[in-house]
């Protein structure tokens, strides 16, 4: 993840505001306070005389980065305490997800880890957590996809998923302004069995959609989640893979309802 390094040599500052630049400056403030080049000493004096706001060394695009790592892996924390303690197989789950579907390296995976362990030990719930990303993304509805997306990836890969986790995730929905038919499509998605159905359920509609429906869909939302379009987002690239899964899911979707109902 290029822009760990540069956080390291002081280039890239943690003052996100709200709960979420909490959550960054727990993980990662050490990295700082650790720098011991003269370099990285004149930085960290940069960053700690900014009173507030975002740092003022950090690009758009990097402001991006950072708010949506922190975010995901936060909201991830509160998702894994949802039923209490977060066990060991929980934290095999995160680290099974960070490899086969995010596919973190060594790194990144320690970056993830000092953002999910600092959420599990500091304050902000999960709503105030979702409630800053929407304030920073509201107008990407697809980035705003991506996130419940990941979040019932997680809640399902134990093999189920609580009814807390439920309602955690039902949450995050509401304050991203989705209405409770995308929910309950999403939850349709993670636990219909019919290939049919659930490829109905990837392009947001029910088989009672008309062929019409269907290719207005598709079009939406192949553009949306096109490799291209979420690169250009500015987002870190094991995101941009996790979009690029779900391209192949709707790309696959639509061209199961194609042949069912020959579409052309």
């Amino acid at each position: 993840m290029a822009w760990l390094g540069k956080v390291v040599g002081g280039l890239v500052g943690f003052s996100l505001g709200g709960p979420l630049g909490m959550i960054a400056g727990i993980a990662f403030g050490n990295i700082f306070d650790n720098a011991e080049t003269a370099a990285d000493s004149k930085n960290r004096t940069r960053y700690r005389q900014f009173n507030g706001g975002v740092h003022p060394y950090m690009s758009n695009t990097e402001q991006k980065n950072m708010t949506f790592f922190v975010a995901v892996f936060s909201l991830l924390a509160r998702l894994a305490q949802t039923d209490g303690e977060v066990t060991q197989a929980e934290r095999n789950t995160l680290n099974t997800f960070m490899v086969k579907d995010l596919s973190l390296d060594p790194q990144s995976r320690e970056a993830a880890l000092r953002v999910f362990n600092a959420a599990l030990t500091g304050n902000g719930t999960a709503d105030e957590f979702a409630k800053q990303f929407y304030d920073s993304f509201r107008t990407d509805q697809a980035l705003l996809q991506l996130v419940v997306d990941i979040l019932f990836r997680m809640a399902v890969s134990d093999g189920s998923m609580s009814s807390r986790e439920t309602d955690l995730i039902k949450r995050v929905c509401s304050i991203f302004n989705f209405s409770a038919s995308y929910f309950d499509a999403m939850s349709r998605k993670y636990s219909v069995a019919s290939s049919s159905e659930g490829s109905y359920t990837v392009l947001g509609l029910t088989s009672k959609a008309t062929d019409d429906e269907v290719k207005k869909a598709y079009r939406k939302m192949s553009i949306e989640y096109h490799p291209d379009t979420v690169q250009a987002k500015g987002l870190p690239e094991e995101f941009v893979k996790v979009a690029t899964t779900k391209f192949r899911e709707i790309q696959e979707a639509y061209d199961t309802i194609k042949k069912e109902r020959n579409i052309k």
